[in-house]
């Protein structure tokens, strides 16, 4: 019997059987926990079930079929309080479940490992993890597959990631599998971010990193991003920094595409002049009062550029990114901050951010919990960063290390830190 509009297929028992048969019924997942048992004409209890035929056959499996266990599609049925608690993982499971008994295969551990827990979500677009859905049996089932998770985790359009192309720009390898268009709008702190899901990456793990970009006064300033992306940090600087002017630099022709839509959709596009190619070969020159250097694993290949476009008479402040690998450290005492790690779980609002750090309490303390790789990494930076700019103008500076930021950890013992590097040329004795 084909299901009609608001129904849903139910096994319908004698009352003192409900209990027992619905021990049986979750044990045999076949139990569609997203409505309650409701009472049915003539005193039976109708229990939910998520396939009708599947239902069916377990009846004659189990030879239960009778007049005090039957089938039947009940109309309008209630929802079950756990239906509107449901974390968006376990309603993926259950629906997939219900999908698969549908078409006759069977619910596997394999299948169970193999269904995302973890995703990022783009306004309507969601981005699922290189590792799942990789089971054969996903293959066979075609569209109706993508459709179904769509539907279950609120999208209208899928995504998966693959791995990074290891190429100079670190292109995605993503693969549309619903929907048609890729440009997808995130939004962060208020800032818009538009850019092609399948072009651009991009890394809620910054977050803190940005936000603690927007807490900061720059007001009047002259900024160089040397490594602008699709504007990551390029509009927290002109957006809530307030930045007088900002010099973005990207050699990706898909960020760059991104970084003007990003600029105008910000309004915030004739406060920026956007300088395509290798910014190793900029040719602007002590304009800067403020030099972001957002690569990773290292921009160390930026720190001559970062030295030129510094203004020559009054220095500025170099952001250098960095991944530096340190020992594993012992536990803290409990009410020590600890370092900001990489979110191990995401549900719906966790989600909607995505696999975002949590921004790290108490910045003030941080430089007395600096690690020592860091502090060394740091010194060892200033001290280069210093013969560079003295070379460069034949005159003594000084740089000073303002503050060294922990942003996430990348890798076992290796975590992506920021250095706040004050330059400025030794006055006249």
């Amino acid at each position: 019997m084909a299901s009609g509009g608001g129904t849903i297929p139910a096994l319908v028992t004698e009352p003192r059987f409900a209990q027992h048969l619905r021990q049986r019924l979750e044990e045999a997942q076949l139990l569609d926990i997203r409505y309650r048992l409701q009472k049915v004409p003539g005193g039976s209890v109708a229990l939910p079930v998520l396939e009708g035929k599947a239902a069916e056959q377990w009846l004659q499996d189990n030879e239960l079929q009778g007049p005090s266990c039957r089938l039947l599609w009940i109309q309008d049925p209630v929802p079950s309080k756990a239906a509107s608690v449901q974390p968006p993982a376990q309603k993926l499971r259950c629906e997939l479940r219900r999908l698969l008994l549908k078409l006759g295969e069977s619910w596997s551990e394999e299948l169970e490992c193999d269904v995302p827990r973890t995703w990022q979500r783009h306004g309507d677009l969601v981005l699922l993890s290189e590792d799942s859905f990789s089971a054969a049996l996903w293959a066979k089932l075609g569209p109706v597959l993508w459709e179904t998770v769509a539907s279950a985790l609120g999208a209208q359009r899928l995504a998966k990631r693959g791995r990074v192309l290891p190429d100079k720009m670190r292109s995605p390898s993503v693969t549309l599998l619903l929907g048609h268009n890729s440009w997808v709008e995130h939004v962060d702190n208020g800032i818009r971010y538009t850019f092609d899901v399948t072009k651009c990456m991009f890394s809620p793990g910054n977050i803190t990193e940005k936000l603690r970009v927007a807490s900061m006064q720059c007001s009047g300033e002259v900024l160089v991003d040397l490594y602008a992306g699709i504007g990551y940090f390029t509009l927290p600087y002109l957006v809530h920094a307030a930045a007088a002017f900002a010099h973005a630099c990207e050699w990706n022709p898909h960020a760059l595409e991104a970084l003007r839509r990003n600029l105008a959709l910000n309004g915030v596009q004739d406060r920026c002049q956007i300088h395509a190619g290798d910014s190793r070969q900029l040719q602007l020159r002590d304009v800067a009062d403020r030099v972001n250097l957002g690569l990773i694993p290292s921009s160390e290949e930026g720190w001559p550029v970062a030295c030129r476009v510094l203004k020559k008479g009054t220095g500025g402040v170099l952001h250098i990114h960095h991944n530096v690998e340190a020992r594993p450290v012992p536990p803290v005492l409990k009410d020590e901050q600890r370092l900001p790690e990489e979110s191990s779980s995401q549900q719906e609002d966790e989600e909607h951010r995505g696999s975002e750090e949590t921004e790290s309490s108490g910045r003030e303390e941080l430089t007395a919990r600096v690690r020592p790789e860091w502090r060394s990494w740091a010194e060892a930076a200033a001290a280069r960063i210093r013969e560079l700019l003295t070379e460069l103008h034949s005159q003594p500076w000084q740089t000073s290390i303002l503050h060294i930021e922990a942003v996430k950890s990348y890798a076992p013992h290796v975590h992506h830190v920021v250095l706040d590097l004050e330059c400025r040329p030794t006055p006249p004795a």
